[in-house]
């Protein structure tokens, strides 16, 4: 069974830091795209970043520059650094991979998906 497990979330101040992993079980993944998304109460899912196989790396306009995405293939987890956090960052995250290479914006692209982590900034 293929799980996703994200971790890592919490409540932190304006300005603050929080480290998410999201680690994958029953498969690898080490030859296809893997994201994170978000969704604040009352919006729809929203794309936040994503990698390739390859390494190359993709965000949304609104985290770019404050957020890194990286990836450990060998312990098949990924993780996004949150740095200068905001309180319209305040949403649960979620991991989410695809049986392709490709990076894509779509939530409906891909296949698997982590329960999701909340995380909460203050101002």
């Amino acid at each position: 069974q293929v799980q996703l497990v994200e971790s890592g979330g919490g409540l932190v101040q304006a300005g603050g830091s929080l480290r998410l992993s999201c680690a994958a079980s029953g498969r690898s993944f080490s030859t296809e795209a893997m994201a994170w998304f978000r969704q604040a109460p009352g919006k729809e899912r929203e794309f936040v970043a994503g990698m390739n196989p390859y390494g190359d790396t993709y965000y949304a306009d609104s985290v770019r520059g404050r957020f890194t995405l990286s990836r450990d293939n060998a312990k098949n987890t990924v993780y996004l650094q949150m740095n200068s956090l905001k309180p319209e960052d305040t949403a649960v995250y979620y991991c989410a991979a695809r049986s392709s290479p490709a990076v894509v914006t779509k939530t409906a692209l891909y296949y698997y998906w982590g329960q999701g982590t909340q995380v909460t900034v203050s101002s």
